[in-house]
């Protein structure tokens, strides 16, 4: 009689240890998201321009791109508990910097930090993911995580809106500045680095010039490149609409209120989070990851583009775009998943975190980008940006998603059933 393969049931800690940094997760989306909903007060209140309120966004991301290479390292040496639990204290820190300082350059500072402390959540979450379970789950857990950290951007729309007008932005941020703080102490006592027996804990640490060494043969591999393109502009292009862009695109050309943007900004989140579950399994469906994401990314590309060519739709326009960009911007998670496949478990550390890098820094540099394309065209007598600033934004987006795809076409897929099937005969 035929017997088929059972597969082994997710370790019960693992879940437990992977829900926890999902939760912790959650901060590092509220911060990241919060200046689409609060932009337009934060340039009336300190007197900043867009290219200064970019800028401001922007620097999240470099913290988060800049710590990304020396965080890899720190997993594969230390484990993803101690890194993580002590990153999160730096971000606590600008978290509460950025949500008591006076001036501009104080909140650069503490947008610096928080991103320089949140920059391990995704890489921490990956790591334990890839040690705990089997490698055809590695998408679907990923797709978990960003679905349970996407609660962050869910309360940085409407609830955001609705906080600020109440209390104040800075009250509603000192609340998640201690929830924040919470979530560092539940990651220090619940995560740990790998299950019993695996070979991360009985590991030699590898020295300085080894830990280098490695890294060297991740910016070496030959499979890299078109991923390290494709992760530099996609999340980049999609979150400069839903993370910066989008709430004053449809409060200054559409006349939206605060509440009413952040209404359409939720629905957006809500979107991308059912994205993220419905590309997550894809991969194991379909038997593909380079070709979901190319699918996904070439939608967005659409949406993006009809935004930059009709001049002053129905609302309903622009806002079914944005809901659309957050479903299908979900498909580059699936870039992060095919570039995991490219990396031996010894070196999945300091891989998973050069490829976060360019996902960062891209952001980084979209969104400082975008701060001067808009800031390019005279704002109108209301000191409104116009509708022709919006659409030039759009457009710069809509190619730069047309050139990263070109390259990252020439890319060699990574299919489940393969590394299934290599994972057997190891």
């Amino acid at each position: 009689m035929q017997t088929t393969e059972r597969r082994p049931f997710p370790h019960r800690r693992g879940l437990i240890i992977v829900t926890t940094l999902a939760i912790a997760y959650v901060g590092s989306h509220f911060f990241r998201a919060s200046n689409v909903t609060i932009g337009l007060e934060l340039m009336r209140d300190l007197a900043i321009g867009p290219g200064a309120l970019g800028a401001l966004t922007g620097a999240f991301f470099f913290g988060f791109a800049a710590m990304q290479i020396p965080c890899g390292l720190l997993f594969d040496h230390f484990g993803p508990r101690r890194t993580v639990a002590s990153m999160l204290i730096l971000a606590t820190t600008g978290a509460a910097i950025f949500t008591v300082a006076p001036t501009w350059p104080l909140l650069l500072t503490g947008r610096v930090l928080m991103g320089a402390g949140f920059g391990v959540m995704l890489i921490g979450s990956m790591v334990v993911i890839a040690r705990w379970f089997p490698p055809d789950r590695f998408s679907t857990l990923t797709a978990m995580v960003l679905s349970i950290g996407l609660l962050g951007n869910l309360v940085a729309t409407t609830p955001l809106a609705w906080a600020s007008q109440a209390i104040g932005w800075r009250a509603a941020f000192g609340a998640v500045v201690v929830f924040i703080a919470l979530a560092t102490i539940a990651v220090w006592l619940v995560v740990r680095d790998a299950p019993r027996g695996h070979p991360f804990l009985a590991r030699t640490p590898e020295s300085p010039r080894h830990m280098l060494q490695g890294l060297v043969e991740v910016l070496r591999n030959p499979r890299l490149k078109p991923i390290l393109a494709m992760n530099f502009c996609n999340y980049a292009c999609t979150f400069t609409v839903q993370g910066l862009w989008g709430g004053p695109f449809l409060r200054e050309v559409y006349g939206l209120t605060a509440i009413e943007a952040g209404n359409v900004l939720l629905a957006a989140v809500i979107a991308y989070q059912l994205g993220i579950i419905a590309f997550g399994p894809l991969d194991r469906l379909l038997d593909t990851r380079k070709w979901i994401a190319i699918g996904g990314t070439l939608v967005t590309i659409s949406m993006l583009a009809a935004l930059a060519l009709a001049s002053h739709p129905p609302v309903w326009v622009p806002v079914g775009a944005i809901l659309g960009i957050g479903f299908f911007g979900a498909a580059s998670t699936m870039v992060m998943t095919h570039g995991r496949g490219i990396f031996p478990d010894r070196l999945i550390g300091r891989g998973v975190a050069t490829i976060n890098t360019s996902v960062m820094l891209g952001v980084a540099c979209m969104q400082t980008l975008s701060g001067i394309v808009v800031g390019a065209f005279e704002p109108l007598a209301d000191g409104a940006r116009s509708e022709t600033a919006y659409r030039a934004l759009f457009a710069v987006l809509t190619v730069v998603l047309i050139v990263a795809i070109a390259i990252y076409s020439r890319s060699q897929d990574i299919k489940p059933t393969d590394e299934m099937r290599a994972a057997r005969h190891a």
